[in-house]
């Protein structure tokens, strides 16, 4: 059985999720992602390396790192997770530049708890001060496992192309056409978007739709609005390509913003 429960507070998006035998396919997320595997040990790989949370692992992603995920055996696997808004983060641990987190997984009792209670006060919509207090001793706990290395490896020259195919989410990805402003062929342009990212020009390209439609989903609880603004072919389509990367269809995240 598998169950992913999402509830969403200012910036601030908790996920609570049960696993079996569903896989995230590969994907990133424009926000930070902060979590922790409550039972089972979470399997995925981040950047192209194998990554193993056992129980009580904090898991810490940065914005628009690529991953997979499931379930390391049959046993399944629980976890809650926050995806924090980059800006939001950055406020709260006055910093003004994206800094990258430089483990993947920890084991720190207290920021488990802090992480534990700030989902837990996102999912019963508890007060605007209460979580704000909460967010502010998570943020204050996380201070010392942060990296200056922004781009981590990455050629300067990805963040410009990523811009380039992200404004284009919203009408038909011409690969030729982008390629050669970069002057490269079509396959030199795959094969350097790939080594750098672990995603194909493509994959990225749709994953931006598939944030894109979310974003509107949160805003105007209209999964038909999505679908139009991001040229989906139908209902059925969004759904599907929206269930890889969230666990669950556009049609049931729109229920749980409302």
């Amino acid at each position: 059985m598998n169950d992913f429960i999402y509830k969403k507070y200012g910036g601030i998006t908790a996920l609570s999720a049960s696993i079996t035998d569903f896989s995230y396919k590969k994907h990133s997320h424009s926000e930070y992602a902060i979590g922790v595997t409550r039972r089972g040990i979470q399997h995925y790989h981040l950047d192209g390396h194998l990554q193993l949370s056992y129980q009580n692992g904090v898991m810490l992603f940065n914005p628009e790192q690529t991953h997979d995920g499931m379930a390391h055996d049959d046993s399944g696997l629980e976890y809650v997770m926050l995806y924090i808004e980059p800006h939001l983060l950055l406020e709260a641990v006055e910093r003004r530049e994206i800094f990258r987190f430089s483990n993947p997984i920890i084991y720190n009792k207290n920021i488990q708890y802090h992480i534990i209670n700030l989902a837990k006060a996102v999912f019963k919509q508890e007060n605007e001060h209460i979580c704000d207090d909460l967010f502010i001793k998570l943020a204050d706990s996380l201070i010392g496992y942060d990296t200056c290395d922004k781009l981590h490896g990455q050629d300067s020259l990805i963040i410009i192309i990523k811009d380039k195919i992200r404004s284009c989410s919203r009408a038909n990805l011409r690969i030729d056409m982008i390629s050669e402003e970069f002057s490269m062929s079509k396959f030199q342009f795959i094969r350097f978007f790939k080594s750098q990212t672990g995603m194909t020009p493509y994959q990225f390209y749709l994953n931006c739709k598939i944030e894109g439609a979310k974003e509107i989903i949160e805003k105007e609880r209209d999964v038909y609005s999505a679908i139009s603004e991001y040229q989906f072919v139908d209902l059925t389509h969004l759904n599907r390509q929206f269930k890889k990367i969230y666990g669950l269809t556009a049609t049931d995240y729109s229920r749980y913003m409302n």
